[in-house]
């Protein structure tokens, strides 16, 4: 069975390269826009990852983090955000998250941390 990533981005292009990617590497992957919608999946999908953007409209990536991680507290969280906010970063890590990328981000390093993470199950 395939690793799943749950993918939350208010950005609609950023989603959807990263879902491009994700799948090509092998995983079943998930897309959210906003925290509501990133709960609802947890709950119903149990993901082993997420990617999850820090500045989104409504609830923000720390708010998302913290219930994520009491839905699920094992999972394991990658942060991304544009900005240098170097408080916000501490205090995601403080709450879990296992790394961080500043956007814009390369693409493979956000690939090779995934697999570092979060190793393909060939069955």
């Amino acid at each position: 069975m395939a690793a799943k990533i749950l993918i939350v981005d208010d950005q609609f292009g950023i989603r959807i390269l990263l879902n491009e990617v994700m799948v090509r590497e092998g995983y079943e992957t998930y897309q959210a826009a906003n925290g509501v919608q990133a709960l609802e999946i947890v709950h119903q999908h149990d993901p082993d990852l997420v990617l999850l953007d820090m500045k989104i409209p409504g609830m923000d990536g720390i708010e998302i983090l913290k219930r994520v991680k009491k839905i699920k507290p094992e999972i394991r969280v990658i942060i991304m955000t544009a900005y240098g906010e170097l408080d916000m970063i501490q205090e995601a890590k403080e709450l879990g998250a296992i790394t961080h990328f500043a956007k814009p981000f390369d693409i493979d390093d956000i690939r090779k941390a995934v697999r570092d993470y979060l190793p393909i199950q060939s069955n």
